[in-house]
């Protein structure tokens, strides 16, 4: 965190750093303990998982089929009060899920939104607010980098079935928070419906969306396949058999979006040999980032891991009389602050293992811990004073960040902080 934040450094290079001190742990056996963690990075499903999701994520967004979603979230939500906001809301939630990045969600959806929510009747400082709110959604809905992460780190405590679907429904407790705000928001400030004009016929905006939202169709098979009635049918009454655990959710969700995004949006390819050069290699800086990123980090998990890290956890907390109640607040609180400076991804690398080994530590169920820690790292967006979204949101819209700060904390930071707290104690629930 030194090094990214006061010395302004790549958080690439941080996380070198982080692997060849905690190696320094093993004492002699340092080498021995570096080799053995970054093998085991490189057989890790989580590091080729999260670079299949940047992949996919760059692919979506080369090929503009996000914009063609939003266009028919504009046709169903335009015409209600504060139908700006909804879109944003609603488009947030669907490009976070996509990407799993919280500027990007921010710049990606708000570029649309925040002009359009200027133009009918919000103030500048409001629709900032709500814009970089809404980027948190990056990290709050699955799949995500984030999540792929923390999966990582609890290895085999959770199931990928079981992170996937309680952090949809932790990611619809954030959207539903979001719609009742909206609705406060235009009922306090007075917003008033966008001229019929503006908004494109839903059947229009279908028809020139073509086959886009097929992309999602990729994030709901391999669940059903895997998850649920329909995999318990086909596992017993099929000759599939137990082979459809073999199916890895990790990989095959931003696979199965990737072809299906290549298909429906072939025309946007390139057609020459200088063009494609053009298009792989644009991807190159994202994954170059993200994979230096998790290889450290996944590589100084494997250590930690080896020098028991968890049994020290346990010691330590099991001489202190901190309860279940009280660690969800420390944890809530660290990672937030975390988050301020940091991506969510960068933030889950950096205090991810630690704070959920000390909340399984203090009897918090690791389903019910991941999905809380990746709340919690959902209020990058919203913490002040040094969010990427915050910034951008303020260039969207004329609005001035500091003037965002107060609002942000208010509106988004605190009531999600409670959303996880409340889904880590079990009043919330996450599982169907």
């Amino acid at each position: 965190m030194t090094w990214n934040v006061v010395l302004r450094r790549n958080m690439g290079e941080a996380m070198l750093i982080g692997l060849l001190v905690t190696a320094l742990f093993a004492g002699t056996g340092a080498p021995r303990a570096l080799l053995d963690g970054m093998i085991g990075a490189l057989e890790h499903e989580v590091l080729f998982a999260a670079m299949a999701f940047v992949l996919m994520a760059y692919v979506i967004d080369r090929l503009g089929l996000i914009q063609r979603l939003l266009a028919i979230l504009n046709s169903v939500f335009g015409r209600l009060r504060g139908g700006p906001a909804l879109v944003d809301t609603a488009g947030s939630a669907v490009m976070g899920a996509l990407s799993g990045s919280n500027s990007g969600n921010t710049a990606a959806t708000g570029s649309f939104t925040g002009p359009w929510m200027v133009r009918s009747g919000w103030s500048p400082t409001r629709s900032a607010t709500m814009l970089a709110g809404n980027g948190g959604m990056g990290a709050a809905l699955p799949p995500s980098a984030s999540m792929v992460i923390m999966i990582g780190f609890a290895g085999s405590m959770v199931t990928t079935g079981q992170i996937y679907l309680a952090l949809l429904m932790a990611g619809i407790y954030q959207i539903v928070w979001r719609f009742l705000l909206i609705f406060w928001f235009v009922r306090r400030d007075g917003i008033t419906r966008v001229d019929d004009e503006a908004i494109t016929p839903l059947r229009a905006s279908v028809r020139a969306a073509g086959a886009a939202p097929l992309i999602m169709v990729g994030a709901f098979v391999p669940i059903l396949l895997t998850v649920g009635p329909l995999s318990d049918l086909l596992g017993t009454d099929t000759p599939l058999g137990d082979s459809l655990g073999d199916i890895s959710i990790l990989i095959w969700i931003p696979v199965l979006i990737t072809a299906i995004a290549l298909v429906v949006g072939h025309k946007q390819l390139p057609r020459t040999r200088a063009g494609w050069f053009d298009f792989t290699t644009g991807a190159m800086p994202r994954l170059a980032v993200i994979g230096s990123l998790l290889f450290f980090a996944v590589a100084a998990s494997e250590i930690l891991n080896g020098l028991g890290l968890s049994d020290d956890v346990d010691r330590i907390l099991g001489g202190l009389a901190i309860n279940q109640y009280v660690m969800v607040l420390i944890v809530a609180v660290l990672v937030a602050v975390v988050a301020g400076p940091l991506s969510s991804t960068a933030t889950l690398t950096a205090v991810g293992q630690v704070s959920l080994l000390a909340l399984v530590a203090v009897g918090v169920d690791p389903v019910l811990a991941v999905t809380a820690i990746l709340v919690f790292a959902s209020t990058e967006g919203s913490s002040p004073p040094a969010s990427g979204s915050i910034f951008v949101a303020a260039g969207l819209t004329g609005a001035k960040p500091e003037k965002t700060f107060v609002p942000l904390i208010v509106y988004f930071m605190l009531p999600v902080l409670l959303i996880g707290c409340l889904i880590a104690w079990g009043v919330l629930p996450v599982s169907l």
